[in-house]
């Protein structure tokens, strides 16, 4: 494959800063889409909608970048990549300053519609251009800068949105993630070289990979555990004010350690996979299923609560680094259809989890979302091992 479309060199100090420039745009994207998080009941109560409404705003960005990521590819495969990154940055912006004055929940559905075209279409062409931007011994490091993105938007995005929201009231958390998706727009334009669309990901190559039984693996253990995960650390802000009974400055304290083990995992994962790559997916599935039964117990405590989510941010920090290198271990002569399919699936599994842990939120006790995301964890890891056990 070749590793730049540069027709005159470029310094490295370039390259690099336009490497950072896709990390900040993904830590944008990643903050705006999971956000509502750390601020589901306030945002719930400023509309007058329950709790599980509300995570419609978790769900519904999933749902449309899960069919942004392939249409998004398929039908720009020919512009010019710098071009649609900064188009879809500028969507970013609107989106959030949408939000940021919407008058009425539909409104706020609005915005999160295009949060969701945003995360497919900037996740699925900017992810992988790393190849493209610096030199061959470099595409790895450049890669892992990129997605380190992911696990940065929980330690530092979210919480710190959390905490500008309480302070500051919640819709001023959306103006300033607008602020940044501007910025990061502008080092777009400035840093990123033209980058032709000739490496098209053709629809043939898409329905070809789905075929193929790694891929069909690395489909049910993502649907699995990312299932699991969203079904419940949705709605883990209302857990930990109802059942825990912390504070909201507590609950941000929470989040902020489950954001910063999430980063721990996330490169431990990533060394991981290398080796043992089905073997790290398992163990992340095993602890996300531990922590999630144990947690209506574990929970009832201030500190019980702190070590589970800090455990839970280690399991799920090591999730996206596993699922990816399922997709891409499946289908290496294709990595940017599976990086696709990789972005679909994850977006797909998202919604769904927020959407149906939302309907249980509103249904049961809140303990029994937890519950059920644990037994969804479990079985994808006995599923995943019982598969590595039959090949």
């Amino acid at each position: 494959m070749p590793t730049t479309t540069l027709t005159r060199p470029r310094p490295p100090l370039i390259d690099w800063l336009a490497i950072i420039s896709l990390t900040l745009g993904i830590f944008a994207i990643v903050t705006s889409e999971i956000l509502p998080v750390g601020l589901l009941t306030v945002i719930g109560a400023d509309f007058g909608v329950s709790d599980g409404i509300t995570g419609l705003t978790m769900a519904l960005p999933g749902v449309v970048a899960a069919v942004a990521a392939p249409a998004v590819t398929l039908t720009t495969a020919r512009l010019d990549r710098r071009v649609m990154l900064c188009v879809l940055m500028a969507v970013l912006a609107v989106a959030d300053v949408l939000a940021a004055g919407a008058t009425s929940y539909w409104v706020m559905l609005v915005s999160r519609v295009l949060v969701g075209l945003t995360i497919g279409g900037f996740w699925s062409i900017g992810a992988g251009l790393a190849g493209r931007l610096v030199a061959p011994p470099s595409v790895g490091t450049a890669t892992a800068v990129i997605f380190s993105a992911v696990p940065l938007g929980s330690v530092l995005g979210v919480p710190a949105g959390t905490l500008l929201g309480q302070l500051a009231g919640w819709r001023v958390s959306f103006l300033a993630l607008a602020a940044l998706a501007v910025l990061v727009l502008a080092a777009l334009l400035v840093l990123l070289p033209p980058l032709p669309g000739d490496r098209a990901t053709g629809l043939r190559v898409l329905l070809g990979l789905l075929r193929a039984r790694g891929t069909v693996v690395a489909l049910l253990a993502t649907f699995l555990v990312v299932l699991a995960h969203f079904g419940t650390y949705t709605y883990v802000t209302p857990f930990l004010q109802d059942v825990t009974g912390l504070r909201p400055a507590a609950v941000s304290a929470v989040l902020l350690a489950y954001g910063a083990a999430g980063i721990a995992g996330n490169f431990l994962a990533g060394r991981a996979v290398a080796t043992r790559p089905r073997g790290a997916f398992v163990v992340c599935g095993c602890l996300i299923a531990a922590v999630t039964l144990l947690l209506p117990w574990a929970g009832a405590t201030a500190a019980g609560a702190a070590i589970s989510l800090v455990l839970w941010g280690l399991a799920y920090g090591g999730v996206p680094v596993c699922s990816q290198a399922s997709f891409t271990g499946a289908a290496p002569h294709a990595p940017e259809a599976a990086m696709v399919l990789f972005t679909s699936s994850f977006q797909a599994t998202f919604a769904l989890g927020a959407f149906l842990g939302g309907r249980l939120v509103d249904a049961f006790p809140i303990s029994t979302v937890m519950i059920c995301g644990g037994l969804t964890a479990l079985l994808m890891a006995v599923s995943l091992w019982s598969l590595a056990g039959s090949r």
